[in-house]
Formats: C-alpha cells, structure tokens, sequence
C-alpha cells in the first residue's frame, strides 16, 4: 500500500516530541511506500516562519522526496475534479457558496490525486475528508494505519 501524509501530521510532529517519534516510526516502517503530496509541500513551506525553517523543511523532507521521484503532483484531471466535488456539495447543500476555506480546496486536491495515484492518505483531519467522500470516494485513514 502506498501512503501520503496530510500537513497536520507534519506540523504535529514539529509540536509535540510524541508525534515526531510516532511519525519517524510510521515513516521507518513504510519508507519504501511513502510519498509526499507537492501541496503539503506548499502548505509547510508558506507556514516557514524564518529562513532556517524553510532550509529545514527542504534539507530533511522535501529533498528526499524529490530526489526518489514520489512526489504526488494534481493533474489537470484532478484540479477539475476539485471543482465539481465543490460543485456537488453546495449543490447537496452540504456546504454554502464561498463558504468554506482555501484549506477545504487544498484538502480536495490532495484527495483527488492521491485516489488517481493509488494512494492512501493519512490524516488527523478526518472531518473534511468525510465530507469529501459523500461526492468522492476516496483511501483517507486516521493515523497511524498499520499492514493488514
């Protein structure tokens, strides 16, 4: 199973040292599986609050990534699809015209192209990712999924 972890799994582990250990021991065990979403590149690096973060955030997570091609990168197909399930959940009346954050955009984005990408995504934010899935069906687990 090919894996992607959501931005707040990153920004836990950089608060609390518990959810550093359990991302590293997550990340050790499926490395191999493990792929970074070019979004959650942009997310953490637009929260980089000085040019030692930043340098941090390339040196130790993205470079290696980049460097082993397993990026997930939004095709056109997937930035379409962004705006229809948009579309559908104001149409259904789950959700108000220009109501809802950049993060609810970025969130569908990650959903769409890890489901063209085969990839399961691990997140904290299960609540988006459940309202994503009444339109689109979509591989989200709660951390941390272990091997069935």
């Amino acid at each position: 199973m090919k894996y992607a972890l959501d931005t707040n799994l990153y920004i836990s582990a950089i608060r609390d040292a518990a959810s550093g250990e359990a991302l590293e021991r997550f990340s050790s065990e499926h490395l191999p599986s493990l792929h970074l979403h070019a979004v959650v590149v942009q997310e953490l690096l637009a929260g980089a609050v000085d040019v030692r973060r930043e340098r941090a955030i390339q040196a130790s997570l993205i470079s290696p990534f980049e460097r082993r091609g397993r990026i997930v990168t939004p095709s056109y197909r997937a930035w379409r699809r962004v705006g229809e399930i948009i579309a559908r959940l104001i149409q259904r009346k789950l959700m108000q015209p220009g109501g809802f954050p950049r993060s609810f955009q970025n969130d569908c984005l990650i959903a769409t192209s890890c489901r063209e990408a085969g990839i399961t995504l691990v997140t904290h934010n299960i609540r988006d990712y459940e309202l994503i899935q009444k339109v689109e069906p979509v591989d989200v687990v709660p951390p941390w999924p272990t091997p069935a």
